[in-house]
């Protein structure tokens, strides 16, 4: 399948933003069915244990993705200043120089993953009955690290010359196969917890695959050996974009870890219920990462075009879309959430009434502050696209703050009903840099058009 290449500089902004985020939408509630898929299968065949496990292992996980998610989306942003610009010759060197350097850090990373996952678990004292559980399943998942690179790569690259369509199709066919070997591996050949990891590695295997042939089909990306020559200055600058977001999400991650070990001391059930509805949080946000990754393109396209009076109408109409989309999922969750959680939670009638009540009890606050992260996801992909990762950075260090102290300070005063505000308050400091950066940005630099 060829790509379908999206020029964002002309057309109406909110047509262009809902044309690409939808594919990204779907392709995204399709991802988000390896996590519900394990949960599911994991939760239901394996028990409240294996559940907690699972949740053992999410925010040291959700650390090694967001950390590649933040160097691929980062890179990207020069991908789409260039393809805005007009530039293929410094856009096909700037994908291959992303590539090598997409390469060099999965290897760091799968190394780095593989010596820490135990101290780190024994760190958070997850409780000895699950431990074991939690590292098999992480051993699987970080040996698929260069898997998830490749993936996310690009899958990028692809997103930044405007293709949301592409990595639909690979979800799709990945969320596929994800729930076939899932059923296999773990209620067929009983390979526990670990069956789930491997699933998840083979299906982003095929939907890497699935996106190479697809840029192999691009014309303006006709690479040539001069491309992968490694230039210094080109790298520097991809790392000077990529490392804040990387950094970003591994410091979010950290304050997650943070919570993890609080959530650790109130006993295996209540980690089972905080895990149910985490595994919802992807669903929660679906659209407002799609959002986010059409405003990246969109301003970054909009940005090399010089067009600075289309940035701000786009953003507007992404706060608008947003805020709608929003409203609509928090009212899902509130009406349905018990049923859906139900599908992760199995066991002894008592055991699954108490996990049921913490994990509903938790969706319900989170989808009640939802818009509030819609905000933040538009805003710092906004400031993203304008090639600006230090402010986002720092909206990361204000959620981490914020979500950190609050898992630490709210449960000596409200028990373990202070630990479901820690999000919300994450959400909150971070918008409070993000929209104030936004405004301040978007002043200066229509200053210096008009200059």
């Amino acid at each position: 399948m060829a790509a379908r290449v999206q020029n964002m500089t002309e057309g109406k902004p909110l047509r262009l933003i809902l044309a690409f985020s939808l594919p990204l939408m779907i392709g995204n509630v399709f991802q988000q069915l390896y996590t519900v898929v394990d949960t599911m299968v994991v939760g239901q065949a394996l028990g409240v244990g294996a559940l907690a496990a699972l949740g053992a292992a999410d925010w040291l996980n959700w650390m090694i993705l967001g950390t590649i998610q933040g160097f691929t989306q980062g890179f990207s942003i020069k991908m789409s200043h260039e393809f805005g610009a007009g530039d293929y010759r410094r856009l096909r060197k700037t994908v291959a120089n992303s590539i090598l350097l997409a390469i060099l850090t999965s290897l760091v990373l799968l190394v780095a993953s593989e010596f820490l996952a135990r101290p780190v678990l024994e760190l958070l004292q997850t409780p000895d009955t699950i431990i074991d559980d939690s590292l098999k399943y992480l051993r699987i998942m970080f040996a698929g690290i260069p898997v998830v690179m490749a993936y996310n790569i690009l899958a990028s690259i692809l997103r930044a010359l405007g293709d949301g369509r592409t990595p639909l199709y690979a979800m799709i066919v990945a969320a596929v196969i994800n729930v076939v070997l899932d059923l296999l591996f773990v209620l067929g050949f009983h390979w526990g917890i670990q069956g789930a990891a491997a699933a998840t590695v083979i299906a982003q295997l095929c939907s890497g695959i699935f996106c190479l042939l697809a840029i192999s089909r691009v014309e303006v990306l006709a690479f040539t050996r001069e491309d992968f020559k490694m230039e210094g200055t080109l790298c520097l600058y991809l790392m000077k974009l990529g490392l804040p977001m990387a950094f970003q999400n591994a410091i979010i991650a950290v304050g997650g870890m943070i919570v993890q070990f609080v959530v650790n001391g109130f006993g295996v059930l209540f980690i089972a219920g905080f895990t149910a509805t985490n595994k919802l949080y992807g669903i929660l946000e679906v659209a407002a990462t799609s959002y986010g990754y059409a405003m990246v393109t969109y301003v970054g396209q909009n940005l090399g075009a010089k067009k600075i009076d289309r940035i701000s109408k786009g953003m507007r109409s992404a706060l608008i879309v947003a805020m709608v989309t929003s409203a609509v999922i928090a009212a899902a969750m509130l009406l349905f959430g018990k049923a859906v959680l139900g599908c992760f939670i199995s066991g002894s009638p008592e055991d699954v009434a108490v996990t049921m009540n913490i994990a509903y009890h938790y969706l319900a606050i989170m989808s009640v502050f939802l818009p509030i992260l819609y905000v933040l996801h538009v805003t710092r992909s906004t400031l993203q696209g304008m090639g600006d990762t230090l402010l986002p950075m720092a909206s990361g260090i204000a959620e981490f703050v914020m979500r950190t102290g609050t898992a630490i300070v709210l449960p000596v005063f409200l028990g373990e009903e202070g630990i479901f505000y820690a999000e919300i308050l994450a959400w909150i400091g971070a918008d409070v840099i993000l929209v104030t950066s936004y405004y301040l940005r978007m002043k200066k630099m229509k200053a210096l058009q008009s200059a």
